[in-house]
């Protein structure tokens, strides 16, 4: 089985660079290649014997065509292969599994996937980052609209492997083989809608390139994290298991609050605190029963409250209400010594334009205009460098655009690109939620989530998250790990849940994913 590092097309180039100094030829590996689309081939095709058409690329992409082209002819297969360009122009390894093949190469043109059982695309692989046009454009209209079963070679053709984006025609693909490693497009949308199963080949480059190449993007698994979650020990108890504290919004808007606390603690905080004002927290009374309350007057109270080191962890956002107030408070927790994380609200209202006027009423952080400077991102950010202990952002997109407007742009480069330069800027751990959500850290590292099912996308799930990470910070979790080990949690519920699912739900559905999670240890 594949690791969890993702390689980008350069990263990819160098692996099998290093593959050849270890001693292992292009050729060889080449061969591989196609033998895992060949073998990928006859898992797909209709019935021994089927119609294949094979369309092949220039590069080596081609050359890996040339090789399954070859080995399913000899299995039986009618296989029809066309070449864009010429036969003469191709070089290297391409050129000599082209000599393989032993057969004249038909010029490429829609009509090579016509008529087909099965289409094997090998024209471009994940280094492609230009449009397609011409001939290859037409072959990729035909195949898209043929109806036929596709298996791409590496990527679907006209897709960027390292964006998961394509700027013209891109295949839609049935299944793709892939070698080595997992590349980012195969995970960042709307490349994985394009690739169908994406199938990873071992073809012979050593795993000790790994280490040469250091590669710092990750697919989000348990592997990733397991090692630094924080199991219960035997020895352990609920004051030794960390206390988070979680900032409620005002009376109207308590149940954020009250879904991230609940997340908190079923992912194993000793103890979870929810603070409000006098009116939130009569409100909260009513619901909460293993999560304490505490109500506070003001920005001072709370700062008091967080002094306190044993609370170790402190949630603030999720129903708190956009405004200079909120921007304030958020101040004040980032002043304490407890791991943060920062949610909804509490970004929004550093955002350029969103905190102009007077607080919103959160109980907490009453600002007299003009007696304070507009909250900015600028000055989040300092507060998040200016102190020790970690910090997470939970933005969805809308919240990441008016927070970072700069990395929102068409020009901004890919989501998982948009994180890591967030995460840069910003000194905290960042998560760029989504179904195909982006983990960043601000020491480069970066991990990209893959099991989070449509019906997540339900109102009050992302408080449950920041609850999730909150938990885990309070348990000593590292931050990076903690954000990626809460995402895929997250996912897993989800999952077991099913259709139908909301925010509620999640909390409960964490004992049973944490179990089997235990079993697999």
């Amino acid at each position: 089985m594949a690791g969890d590092e993702l390689l980008t097309a350069p990263e990819m180039g160098r692996a099998d660079a290093l593959a050849a100094a270890h001693g292992v030829p292009g050729l060889v590996l080449m061969e591989n290649a196609g033998r895992a689309v060949a073998e990928a081939a006859v898992a797909v095709a209709p019935r021994a014997g089927a119609a294949i058409a094979v369309a092949c690329g220039p590069g080596n992409n081609g050359g890996d065509g040339f090789v399954a082209a070859r080995l399913l002819r000899e299995q039986g297969y009618q296989v029809r292969l066309g070449l864009l360009g010429s036969r003469e122009s191709l070089k290297g390894d391409a050129a000599a599994m082209a000599q393989r093949w032993g057969e004249p190469v038909e010029p490429l043109a829609a009509t090579t996937v016509a008529g087909a059982d099965l289409i094997i695309d090998a024209l471009f692989g994940a280094g492609l980052s230009r449009p397609l046009d011409g001939i290859a454009a037409d072959v990729v209209g035909a195949i898209n609209v043929s109806g036929t079963p596709v298996v791409a070679v590496d990527v679907p053709s006209g897709l960027d492997g390292t964006t998961g984006t394509s700027s013209g025609p891109v295949v839609q693909a049935t299944c793709t083989v892939t070698f080595f490693r997992l590349k980012p497009g195969h995970l960042l949308l709307p490349g994985r809608a394009l690739c169908g199963e994406v199938l990873v080949a071992d073809i012979g480059i050593p795993e000790q390139a790994l280490q040469e190449i250091g590669a710092r993007t990750f697919v989000n698994r348990p592997t990733l994290w397991r090692k630094a979650y924080p199991w219960p020990r035997i020895d352990g108890h609920k004051y030794t298991r960390g206390h988070a504290v979680v900032v409620s919004g005002p009376a109207e808007s308590t149940g954020a609050a009250r879904m991230g606390a609940r997340g908190a603690l079923r992912a194993g905080a000793g103890l979870v605190t929810v603070v409000g004002s006098v009116t939130a927290t009569a409100v909260n009374a009513t619901h909460l029963t293993a999560v304490m309350i505490k109500g506070v007057g003001g920005d001072a109270a709370l700062g008091e409250f967080l002094s306190d080191v044993r609370r170790n962890a402190a949630l603030i956002g999720p129903g708190a209400g956009v405004g200079a107030g909120t921007a304030a408070t958020v101040l004040t927790v980032l002043a304490s010594p407890a791991a943060v994380v920062l949610d909804a609200d509490a970004l929004t209202s550093f955002a350029p334009g969103e905190s102009q006027e007077p607080v919103r009423a959160t109980g907490f952080g009453f600002v007299v205009r003009g007696t304070e400077p507009a909250p900015t991102p600028e000055g989040l950010f300092s507060a998040i460098k200016a102190r020790k202990a970690p910090v997470v952002l939970t933005p969805h997109e809308g919240e990441f655009k008016r927070l970072f407007g700069e990395f929102a742009g068409p020009s901004a480069g890919s989501k998982l690109e948009r994180t890591r330069r967030a995460a840069e800027t910003s000194g905290a751990v960042v998560i760029l939620k989504g179904p195909d959500t982006v983990i960043a850290s601000p020491d480069g590292r970066a991990a990209i989530n893959d099991n989070a099912p449509p019906w997540l996308a339900t109102a009050g799930s992302g408080d449950v998250l920041a609850g999730l990470v909150t938990g885990l910070l309070a348990q000593s979790m590292p931050a990076f790990e903690a954000a990626c080990a809460a995402v895929w949690l997250h996912g897993e519920c989800a999952k077991r849940l099913g259709v139908g699912l909301i925010a509620e739900d999640l909390p409960e559905a964490l004992p049973q994913v944490l179990q089997t999670l235990q079993t697999q240890r």
